[in-house]
């Protein structure tokens, strides 16, 4: 046996710097966030506005600008805190290895790990560096997630190992030959293990929204400048002019409040002790229709009990328990299954010879005892022929709920002739809030399915005393067809499963995306990693292996099947709440650019200051969106973000503007009134159409929202009544064009009620 190095040699290695260090991935550094939200176009747009307002204008005009900083800090703070919670999940999230120095066996993190390190690996485990086999005991490593080959690859002595693959059966140890950035380890990594905002279907959308909106401003800002400086206004009046007409058009806050809303998502899920490895998830989480569970950690309890032991064919009792006890034995790391038969069954003292270590593919698990012969133990379906009674017999048992293991004579490892020698059953515990957790998908719109490696009538009578949907009919998987669109049908109907193959449960995910599901995978064995690499949303145990833990982008750390209502809320609020924020800002970036237009073409003075629209925008829109974007949501998510938003906003600040410049143009007709209070009526129109907006925006209303839309009214109100504040503002209103910009703004009121609905059919 490899002795492994020894204390001294892994501290010159240290000294060296031959260690496993690579960046952690799972937040983005300071200098990125500070960079994300404070070095943004918009920003500068809007920087250079506030600092020709302090040149140009009067410093109240310039209060936009303190506005932005402060709401950009709150965003670097929020994902600050969001990155100190994922850093910290993180380290308890992470997989340490088991090496072997000065001849003996230690745990040590990943990153303590140095070149020539004896690292010992077993069933599910990752491989964390790239190294050299030296011992192997029917070492089988699947290497799929590199290079794309399902089928797992035998590794004798001397066969080399790559990080980023993990050990699909038996065990073995390997010298470490390449750690750190040399290896596959920092590239995967960086792929399985990030913080960002890449891939998101609402950023893509919102940054669609922006590329249009620059596209947009510019010839329509032009426009509003040229007509400025050409008016003979003076160069302060023509600047500040130009400020309030473009600053409106940028929707600087809309991308600050999707971080907000994603940064403290993450936040709330960590409370539950749910690590998303991923922001896109949070989105990804409310769109998700099918969730596709295991029934052993999910529907039913982790642990398993030995019930009962039936000999078969004449064998005594006595050498059936002890065939089961030692086969149970003969593997380092038993799967939970092995495991309760080890507690249950005592060891008998036979010595095992050559091993088949258990895989997912094989189904059965085998070993050569001196003296015993060989034996097989795995599903009655792979070592029971059709029309043996043993396996009648077993699929009676398996129909009650219990789980049904077969135990057969072979002639040899590889199954050859073989004699049943026994069944075994073990009873597993439905989970006790499995049955309210299934209502609660049922009512949510998301359909269950149930995929096991198990008897299907075992899956089936767990599915049912659950209240799964459609559990009566469970499926064999052995069954299904290879055509994809013949197994489309079928899963699309069907809702349970056993006997599934870890491929089979990969051509289940893309059958279901044929069909354009959004799937959620849970698992927790080495089987599962395949699968939930490939479905939207990989949703893996904490205590499942690390194989799987590596390519899902939310870890329940405390195996909690039940936090997955709260997961799929909380991403249902933020995709819900962030397509309110959006319809807000979109609405004041039409408005904004058709004003402008209107009075570039006729030719008229900005109906506003830079501080009009600051009070206006931060009353219907900064205030309220931010507790908006917060806010309880259940709404199911729907494709379509951006048309959807369009047809909001679009007719929304169409009619915004034209009642702002309605009122704006009788007010200027009115002789009585001079241009600060046609400003004021402007104001006051355009305040009482896009609180409207608001109004609409909030629904339904609830308790927090009709008290959040009352403290918006009255701060306007205070601001335009009270002295002070009011002459701050620059507000002075002239009783006549008062009662016309209501007039102008209940028609306004009017249209934006009926417009959506127009929009809709």
């Amino acid at each position: 046996m490899h002795p492994g190095l020894t204390g001294a040699e892994v501290a010159d290695r240290v000294a060296r710097g031959a260690v496993n260090t690579t960046p952690r991935r799972t937040s983005r550094p300071l200098r990125h966030i500070l960079r994300a939200n404070l070095l943004t176009r918009f920003n500068a747009i809007i920087a250079t506005f506030f600092v020709l307002i302090l040149i140009f204008g009067q410093a109240i005009d310039a209060v936009f600008g303190v506005v932005l900083v402060v709401n950009s800090a709150v965003g670097v703070i929020q994902e600050l805190r969001a990155k100190r919670v994922l850093d910290r999940l993180a380290v308890l999230a992470e997989s340490p290895v088991r090496v072997r120095r000065d001849g003996r066996e230690v745990v040590v993190p990943p990153h303590e790990v140095v070149v020539d390190d004896l690292v010992l690996l077993g069933p599910g485990e990752r491989v964390p560096v790239d190294g050299r086999v030296v011992e192997s005991d029917g070492l089988e490593i699947d290497e799929s997630l590199i290079t794309g080959e399902s089928e797992p690859v035998a590794k004798p002595e001397g066969g080399e190992v790559r990080s980023g693959s993990f050990v699909a059966a038996g065990g073995g140890a390997f010298v470490a030959t390449r750690v750190g950035t040399e290896s596959y380890a920092a590239r995967l990594a960086a792929d399985v293990s990030r913080f960002s905002l890449a891939n998101s279907t609402l950023m893509t959308g919102i940054n669609r929204f922006l590329r249009l909106i620059t596209w947009i401003i510019v010839p329509v800002g032009t426009l509003l400048v040229i007509r400025l400086f050409t008016s003979g206004a003076s160069v302060s009046d023509a600047v500040v002019g130009s400020v309030a007409g473009v600053g409106p058009m940028i929707p600087e806050g809309l991308v600050l409040m999707t971080s907000i809303a994603f940064a403290l998502g993450v936040i709330r899920l960590a409370r539950h002790r749910c690590l998303v490895q991923e922001l896109p998830a949070v989105e990804v989480l409310a769109r998700v229709d099918t969730l596709c569970v295991d029934k052993t950690g999910t529907l039913t309890e982790p642990r398993m009990v030995v019930t009962d032991v039936h000999p078969l064919n004449g064998v005594a009792p006595d050498t059936a328990r002890a065939a089961l006890g030692a086969l149970a034995r003969i593997e380092e790391k038993p799967n939970a299954t092995m495991a309760a038969i080890a507690a249950s069954l005592p060891d008998a003292g036979w010595r095992p010879g050559e091993t088949r270590p258990f895989s997912s593919a094989r189904k059965f698990s085998g070993a050569s005892f001196d003296g015993h012969g060989t034996w097989l133990v795995g599903a009655p379906e792979v070592l029971l022929a059709d029309g043996d009674p043993a396996r009648r017999r077993a699929d009676r048992l398996a129909a009650s709920g219990l789980r049904v293991l077969a135990l057969a004579r072979a002639s040899n490892l590889d199954g050859g002739e073989r004699t049943p020698a026994a069944l075994v059953t073990l009873e597993q515990r439905l989970r006790a809030d499995a049955p309210e957790t299934m209502r609660y998908f049922a009512a949510q719109g998301v359909d269950v399915k149930v995929l096991s490696g198990d008897n299907p009538a075992t899956v089936g009578a767990i599915a049912r005393q659950v209240g799964v949907a459609g559990a009566d009919g469970a499926v064999d998987a052995r069954t299904l067809p290879h055509d994809p669109a013949a197994l489309a049908d079928v899963v699309a109907d069907q809702t349970v499963f056993g006997r599934m193959t870890p491929q089979q449960k990969r051509e289940f995910v893309a059958a279901l995306h044929v069909r354009g599901r959004t799937v959620a995978m849970t698992g927790d064995g080495v089987n599962d990693a395949l699968a939930l690499k490939d479905a939207d949303l990989g949703v893996a145990m904490g205590s499942g292996s690390p194989a799987v833990r590596a390519v899902a982008k939310v870890v329940l750390l405390d195996d909690n099947f039940t936090a997955m209502p709260r997961v799929l809320a909380e991403g249902r609020r933020v995709l819900a709440n962030i397509e309110r924020v959006a319809n807000l800002f979109l609405t004041k970036t039409v408005y904004a650019m058709i004003l402008a237009l209107l009075v570039g073409v006729a030719q008229l003075p900005v109906p506003f200051l830079p501080r009009h629209l600051t009070l206006v925008s931060t009353l219907t829109i900064g205030v309220p969106g931010f507790f908006l974007a917060l806010a309880p949501s259940n709404e199911r998510a729907r494709l379509g973000f951006v048309p959807r938003v369009l047809r909001f906003a679009v007719p929304a600040g169409l009619v915004c503007a034209l009642a702002t410049f309605a009122a704006y143009t009788v007010a200027r007709a009115n002789p009585a009134s001079g241009m600060e209070a046609d400003r004021s009526t402007a104001t006051l129109t355009l305040f009482l159409v896009a609180f409207w907006v608001l109004a609409l925006v909030a629904r339904p209303y609830r308790g927090w929202r009709l008290a959040l839309l009352a403290a918006m009214a009255a701060s306007f109100a205070a601001v335009a009544l009270l002295p002070a504040p009011r002459r701050v503002a620059a507000l002075a209103f002239d009783p006549h064009d008062t009662l016309i910009a209501a007039g102008i703004a209940a028609v306004g009121a009017a249209a934006l009620t009926v417009l959506p609905r127009l929009t809709r059919r």
